[in-house]
């Protein structure tokens, strides 16, 4: 799909396809509200908006929100574009299905100074300061089935993200994996990665995966007996191309 791409908004790569395909193979039902955090371009949103799912995009940069807007008018797809961080746009909503593709590339700078094209990498130590505040929020934005579609990098710590979305109350697992190699950002930042023990010697390559995680519906919500989400098998799916090319 060619979309239109101001300077600055991240390219959708293959961490992107990966998404879009759990989202096609999740059995989302036309209708359903969903939210996409950090849109970009819109690639996310506008693959939901076909499905036939109501959709909220949010993304802090001013130019992704213009860049979403221009693809979904030129489409002709209802997709409501907001600028924000994360959930405050939406603040006191709710949705059925949360998607999110997040920065997830450790480094020293503070995402919350970081502007221009280094906004849809730059995550902080540990490349989780947007991946811990997406599991802490999203369950208060879901609906009592809702489910959460998050992908990043392996290096981030696979097991941190499920020990944080079950901590919270959802069932959460991996549904598609992808490996390829690290690219430009990525292989600029090796050292430094190797030094903090997020990528070990001589690994070349990353592994990006999507955790699908459900809510679990309790008592109060539901006035019955408490209930899962949906099941969830593990698969694999993208392109080759890595969010780290600049």
């Amino acid at each position: 799909m060619l979309l239109l791409r101001t300077p600055g908004v991240y390219r959708p790569q293959s961490d992107t396809h990966l998404l879009a395909g759990a989202l096609r193979t999740a059995g989302v039902p036309r209708g359903a509200r969903v939210l996409e955090l950090g849109t970009g371009t819109g690639a996310v949103a506008m693959a939901a908006a076909r499905e036939g799912c109501r959709v909220v995009a949010v993304d802090v940069s001013a130019q992704a929100v213009l860049t979403a807007r221009l693809n979904a008018l030129v489409r002709g797809l209802p997709v409501r574009v907001l600028r924000g961080d994360l959930f405050a746009p939406v603040a006191g909503e709710r949705f059925d299905v949360i998607v999110a593709n997040p920065p997830y590339v450790a480094g020293a700078a503070d995402p919350a100074t970081v502007r221009g094209r280094a906004r849809a990498w730059e995550a902080g130590p540990g490349g989780r300061a947007l991946l811990d505040r997406i599991c802490a929020g999203a369950p208060r934005h879901l609906t009592p089935s809702g489910t959460l579609l998050l992908v990043h990098s392996a290096l981030n710590g696979v097991a941190a993200t499920l020990v944080s979305l079950r901590s919270a109350g959802m069932r959460a697992s991996v549904v598609a994996r992808h490996h390829e190699p690290l690219g430009p950002v990525m292989r600029a930042r090796a050292d430094l990665l190797r030094a903090q023990g997020l990528l070990p010697p001589g690994q070349a390559h990353e592994e990006l995966v999507v955790i699908r995680a459900d809510r679990v519906q309790d008592t109060a919500e539901t006035g019955g007996e408490p209930a899962g989400g949906h099941s969830a098998d593990e698969g694999s799916g993208g392109e080759a191309d890595g969010r780290r090319a600049a």
